[in-house]
């Protein structure tokens, strides 16, 4: 019989080994042919997995999106005895990408933002992911500041909005050297206790 291929675990190969190449050479060095060398498989097996190179980056920034996002909503549900402006805290460092273990996938994540900026597929993809973060973030924000003295003047969507800012902003900052991670972090820190007037505990970034 001829062997079966998995076609997901394929995809997904391709996806890994286009992040490895960006990362080293940014998206414009990626090609078709290196990507089948990196991800060893032939560059007709890439074709039939991908119609386009487009098609193939989409699927790649879904790939790493999906995977940072599982790493927040399990720091979102890891302690249920986690106050909700913790919760939100240890999922803003995630998202940020501030360890050295993410140094490689900041660095990735990155240049498919600046790609986005002239490719509306993976804008699209963006937008989704910014999206589906925001409708968390408001949601902790708004539990968070329920009862406190400042709950009346939050606006939790717009707070949710200026966290995904902040950690793109800080995921740039630390990459290109004009912020240690702890000093990210510090900055991260600040911004969430000034929302409800107290300090969030949040892990360090070394």
């Amino acid at each position: 019989m001829p062997r079966q291929v998995d076609h997901t675990d394929r995809r997904c190969r391709i996806a890994e080994a286009v992040c490895r190449l960006a990362d080293e050479r940014g998206l414009e060095g990626v090609t078709l042919r290196d990507v089948a060398a990196c991800a060893q498989v032939s560059m007709g097996a890439v074709q039939r997995c991908f119609r386009t190179k487009e098609e193939m980056l989409v699927f790649a920034l879904g790939h790493i999106g999906e995977r940072i996002g599982e790493r927040v909503r399990a720091r979102l549900v890891r302690s249920p005895a986690q106050s909700a402006g913790t919760a939100l805290g240890h999922a803003v460092t995630e998202l940020s990408l501030l360890r050295e273990e993410h140094r490689a996938e900041a660095r990735v994540w990155l240049a498919f933002i600046a790609q986005a900026a002239v490719s509306e597929p993976l804008a699209g993809m963006l937008r989704a992911n910014y999206a589906s973060l925001q409708e968390a973030f408001t949601r902790l924000i708004t539990e968070a500041g329920d009862g406190s003295d400042r709950a009346a003047s939050l606006d939790p969507q717009r707070e949710a909005r200026t966290l995904l800012a902040l950690a793109d902003g800080l995921t740039a900052h630390v990459l290109i050297g004009h912020l240690t991670r702890q000093e990210a972090q510090d900055v991260l820190h600040a911004h969430l206790a000034g929302l409800w007037g107290q300090p969030v505990p949040l892990p360090r970034a070394d």
